[in-house]
């Protein structure tokens, strides 16, 4: 259903004008013109449907299990994407380099090397594969992109304006049309866990410039349990914002919300999806739970004070689990959104199509995720041996 004019003007305040802090000695600030003229709502119940989509148990194709292939030899892989032809594209780390894999998962070139120069990386960290098989690698630090072409052409580097220090995290992206989405975090408290920071979602248009200011979302406060530590950390179970871009969409969502605000590559508004999700209360058997766990996946030996402060009984902690962790898009347009899961529990994703209807559920996947296609998803697995791989699976439903 289409939103009164009332409501329109409402959720505009919520996406673009929220009244945080952190904006108050920013006078350049400029927010991003958002037409919400034509928004829609939709709310689900997914309790309600058994619809499920399905991965594959065993992958259909694995890149980085040959070691007697030193181009499949991966130190930490910081990001991968699926070309139209079927070819994989992995960033690794400490080489620096951009590998491109065949459908068959034979080598089939290398972009970039380590270094400060065009096409050169300092850090290479996330990766997206745009219209025509452009191809978008981060670098850090200060936060910039190199561009290549599948046959392994340099096309530009890219850096912002106003620079960013650090990568954008959590959650942007790129979009068909080369404006690029990037997150900052303002800090504005002190150490006391009393005064919130602001996480600012801003566009950048294809030369990098910036064009505005799309979002801006609450991130709980920090703070510090001991005079003099370095450590800092947020309450336990806290709820933060979450950006995706790919295509022609923007999804934004904050995990204390059953929402994701869709938008299109103009940045208008096109839907609010809403699903009914009853809130779910922080328990002292959770707090137990989650404490038991973190100690188990510790080691001993390598416990130190910084465990000692995740663990306290100083830390604070919220009343409510967030709802979800975070948002992707992929490439077909549909949103899939990770559920939160409180300790010891697996909710795994729920899927909408581009129009904001439930999809179907989907259960946790096999391996850390890089991306989501019509009817498949690269994931991050491991080799007999141990070594990293670059994993593609079978997307089936929903049934």
């Amino acid at each position: 259903m289409t939103t009164s004019d009332s409501l329109l003007q409402r959720v505009l305040l919520i996406v673009i004008v929220l009244p945080f802090s952190a904006y108050a000695q920013q006078d350049s600030f400029k927010a991003v013109n958002i037409d919400s003229s034509k928004v829609q709502i939709k709310t689900s119940d997914p309790a309600n449907s058994t619809a499920t989509c399905t991965v594959s148990d065993e992958p259909i194709l694995v890149v980085g299990d040959d070691e007697e292939d030193e181009h499949q030899i991966f130190s930490s892989v910081r990001g991968a994407g699926r070309l139209s032809d079927g070819s994989i594209v992995v960033s690794d780390r400490r080489s620096a380099e951009i590998r491109i894999f065949d459908e068959t998962g034979q080598h089939l070139r290398t972009m970039g090397r380590g270094g400060r120069g065009p096409g050169e990386f300092q850090n290479p960290f996330l990766l997206w594969v745009t219209k025509g098989d452009t191809i978008w690698v981060g670098d850090y630090r200060p936060w910039r992109y190199n561009l290549f072409t599948a046959d392994g052409e340099f096309v530009r580097q890219l850096g912002l304006e106003p620079a960013y220090v650090n990568p954008s995290t959590p959650g942007g992206g790129v979009l068909d049309n080369g404006y690029s989405v990037n997150t900052i975090l303002r800090r504005v408290g002190g150490s006391d866990f009393m005064v919130a920071d602001t996480l600012i979602v801003e566009v950048h248009d294809p030369m990098g410039r910036l064009d505005g200011s799309l979002a801006r979302m609450h991130v709980p406060p920090y703070g510090t349990l001991s005079e003099g530590s370095n450590f800092i950390l947020r309450p336990l179970f806290s709820s933060r914002g979450t950006v995706d871009a790919r295509g022609s969409t923007i999804a934004l969502a904050h995990g204390s919300k059953p929402e994701v605000r869709i938008l299109d590559s103009d940045f208008n508004l096109k839907t609010i999806i809403r699903w009914i999700d009853p809130p779910r209360k922080v328990t002292g058997g959770d707090i137990r739970a989650w404490r038991e766990d973190y100690r188990n996946a510790r080691r001993s030996s390598s416990w130190n004070e910084m465990d000692d402060d995740m663990v306290s009984q100083d830390r604070p902690i919220v009343d409510f689990f967030p709802v979800l962790s975070w948002v992707e898009i992929g490439l077909d347009g549909r949103v899939w959104v990770r559920q939160y899961d409180r300790p010891r529990e697996d909710r795994g994703w729920l899927a909408f199509n581009r129009d904001g209807e439930f999809v179907c559920h989907m259960a946790t996947l096999p391996g850390p995720l890089e991306e989501f296609g019509d009817d498949y998803v690269l994931l991050l697995g491991e080799s007999e041996s141990g070594a990293e791989t670059v994993q593609l699976h079978r997307l089936s439903g929903p049934l």
